[in-house]
């Protein structure tokens, strides 16, 4: 793993990347109120053949904050960001692996001003519209993040509220603690982004209704649901299959929203449906 921070539309991102880099490149990008690191052990899977590239999107783990919260945090402006960060790492084309907020950021730059760049779309329990119940429940807590005065109740509260995620071993939860978290000045720990990033819901209501940008998209698609996920409906998932780019869906049992791509079975499918691309050609 290497660490890097690039200069994107005058924000500074912090990104891990794998692998060699003249490898083909996948892009990997996190949930709402996640960070890069979460991929740690897909992206080291995959590094055998794969570049692979996480960024921490802006509010999150190691990148800035956003200077104006109610302009930056939303898809278009991450969109942009992408855009600009392919271009840093030299990056003509790409997969893409997008979990929750990291597939409709994906889809919306396969739409729009990453179209033809990005090769092959992976959604890790996302897709162009979004049950609104569980959008609220993600809000609520996103923008109001609780604070601990240890590591160890942080961590419970990690397994509590992403408990969707699956089997994740004792290590794999401390990893995933360890990753996300930043000490207050009073010396409690709390998630590791800025509260602010909640706003994109108020400010942007509709961002992720995506089903226009998902029409246009003409690219290999491949959607991974959670077998109980409350934010992708069985409905939606369906829908998925029919219109636009007619995704391949495949169901992940055992968990909610969003699998963790952290086992053999999650990590193969990914694997296949990108080798795929290098069977089909360069565009693939």
């Amino acid at each position: 793993m290497r660490s890097h921070y690039l200069s994107c539309l005058g924000r500074e991102l912090h990104v891990t990347t794998w692998g060699d880099p003249g490898l083909p490149a996948v892009i990997a990008w996190h949930g709402l109120a996640r960070s890069g690191r979460d991929f740690d052990d897909f992206a080291d899977a995959l590094s055998a053949r794969w570049h692979v590239v996480c960024p921490d999107t802006l509010g999150r783990g190691l990148s800035q904050w956003a200077v104006d919260p109610a302009r930056e945090y939303c898809l278009a402006f991450y969109v942009e960001q992408a855009e600009a960060l392919l271009d840093a790492l030299g990056l003509h084309k790409a997969h893409w692996v997008g979990t929750s907020m990291g597939g409709a950021i994906g889809t919306l730059a396969a739409a729009t001003r990453l179209r033809g760049r990005i090769r092959r779309l992976v959604l890790n329990d996302n897709g162009p519209e979004l049950a609104t119940p569980a959008l609220a429940r993600i809000q609520a807590y996103a923008g109001q993040p609780p604070a601990f005065a240890t590591v160890s109740a942080l961590e419970r509260y990690f397994r509590e509220i992403y408990a969707g995620f699956g089997a994740l071993t004792d290590a794999q939860w401390r990893h995933l603690t360890e990753t996300s978290l930043r000490r207050l000045p009073d010396g409690r720990v709390t998630p590791h982004y800025d509260p602010a990033l909640a706003l994109q819901f108020q400010h942007h209501p509709d961002d992720y209704a995506l089903w226009p940008a998902w029409d246009q998209l003409d690219l290999p698609v491949l959607c991974l649901r959670g077998e109980d996920s409350t934010l992708l409906t069985a409905e939606t998932a369906q829908a998925m299959r029919e219109r636009g780019p007619r995704a391949a869906v495949a169901t992940i049992a055992g968990c909610g929203h969003a699998p963790a791509l952290n086992t053999p079975e999650q990590i193969g499918l990914v694997e296949r449906f990108l080798a795929a691309a290098e069977v089909t050609g360069p565009g693939g």
